[in-house]
């Protein structure tokens, strides 16, 4: 049987103590929630709800895609962007908050203050580098996950829950490792990663399906705008085996953008033989001068270090994010800049 333990002794008993401990329960995920996000909140809610006779509310800061309106209790999430004072008002009234696939209260924006304020326990379930020394009752820190789902999956077995896990558990779990794995195609190589996927099948999960509901579930407008960042907006740097694109409003006017349809698309480039990275800019819909930076590497090329150098964010080794107040051509600008600096390392 492969080892996939994960928690200290102390770990579980404190977990224990916590869960056994508390009646009114919030968990939440980070800003822009992804499948990661979703997944593991709505995997581990289910956990307490269904084995630890619990009845945990999951909030998130805002909106998640639209391709995981499918995923079980969706309809269950409150959103904060939307019903400010009523999650202002659970967290305030919370007793114990799980923050799941984050490492610090600024990753839920506009909702910081509220959570940070709240009286509540609050413990951290997250896999990302440099977690930041909040108010945390317990940190439960592993970068060395592909996903915050996975985590949650090996907490659920260690607590001796996966006999009885349901299926909508097993789903929302596969969903968040698929999805922060790009279909399991980078932070996937372990072998634990293939049992505990291995093991949810057992739950009657059709991956197929997962897979399609998630990768095959857009609009004709997101394939047109996907085609058209792919064909007019590419930028294309061969000497330095590098690629960035952008997408500005207009373009998400234009293409009749939801929340959700540029999901992925920074990992297309990547197709492009020898290539070892893609940048994505994208203006936010709502702010000036604010663009979001994701970007996609492989093999050993720290795109993390990158996002942390250039784009004031951060991440993973071969997938990270960042943020830039300016103007979309400011943006490009630094990106060229940091591509440049890189460049010895890319062509290597």
């Amino acid at each position: 049987m492969t080892d996939i333990n994960i928690l200290t002794e102390a770990e579980v008993a404190a977990l224990n103590s916590l869960i056994d401990g508390a009646t009114r329960i919030v968990v939440t995920g980070h800003k822009s929630p992804d499948g990661d996000a979703m997944g593991s909140c709505l995997g581990w809610a289910e956990y307490l709800r269904m084995q630890r006779g619990k009845e945990p509310v999951v909030v998130m800061p805002d909106a998640y895609p639209d391709f995981l309106q499918w995923l079980p209790n969706t309809d269950k999430v409150v959103r904060y962007d939307k019903h400010k004072e009523e999650v202002a008002r659970m967290l305030q009234e919370a007793d114990l908050i799980f923050c799941v696939d984050f490492n610090g209260f600024s990753r839920v924006d506009e909702m910081e203050g509220a959570l940070a304020a709240s009286p509540a326990r609050k413990v951290m379930i997250d896999h990302h580098l440099g977690p930041v020394e909040e108010d945390w009752e317990l940190a439960l820190s592993h970068p060395e996950m592909c996903s915050a789902s996975e985590l949650v999956f090996r907490i659920i077995w260690q607590l001796q829950g996966f006999e009885g896990m349901t299926r909508r558990c097993a789903i929302q779990l596969y969903c968040g490792m698929m999805t922060d794995t790009g279909g399991f195609t980078f932070n996937s190589t372990r072998p634990e990663i293939y049992f505990i996927i291995s093991q949810l099948l057992t739950k009657g999960i059709d991956k197929d399906k997962i897979y399609r509901n998630v990768y095959n579930n857009y609009s004709c407008w997101a394939i047109r705008l996907r085609g058209y960042l792919m064909s007019r907006k590419l930028n294309y740097i061969p000497d330095c085996r590098a690629a960035y694109f952008t997408i500005t409003r207009k373009d998400m006017f234009d293409y009749h953008f939801v929340k959700g349809d540029a999901e992925g698309l920074v990992n297309e480039p990547l197709r492009i033989k020898g290539l070892k990275l893609s940048i994505s800019l994208r203006e936010d819909d709502r702010r000036d001068n604010l663009i979001w930076v994701s970007l996609r590497s492989v093999d050993d090329f720290p795109c993390n270090e990158m996002a942390q150098q250039f784009f004031n964010g951060g991440g993973h080794l071969n997938a990270s994010g960042g943020r830039l107040m300016c103007s979309m051509r400011e943006a490009e600008r630094i990106t060229r800049q940091a591509i440049r600096h890189y460049e010895q390392r890319l062509r290597g």
